[in-house]
């Protein structure tokens, strides 16, 4: 794992976690939602190309609690595009 970041949007609770590929110099992100109202999901996507893929990752480690669901510090308002709870 690269980096992971959780958001709260809506009442669902978000968690997004880039995986560095190291061979294949790409990304795969993995989106767990966790629902407020009905079952959680998970979904896949990628690749993403390296340099997308870094400046994510570089945004999620500005953070010092990504984990936190409820935290709002710039790196999350920035990564969730201001649509946190």
């Amino acid at each position: 794992m690269a980096a992971s970041m959780s958001g709260s949007v809506m009442g669902d609770e978000y968690t997004e976690t880039y995986f560095l590929c190291e061979t294949c110099g790409v990304y795969t992100l993995e989106i767990w939602r966790e629902r407020f109202c009905g079952p959680d999901s998970v979904s896949v996507s990628g690749p993403i190309a390296k340099g997308h893929g870094d400046e994510k990752v570089a945004l999620i480690r500005r953070c010092p609690e990504p984990w936190d669901k409820r935290c709002r510090c710039e790196a999350h308002l920035a990564y969730f595009g201001g649509s946190l709870d």
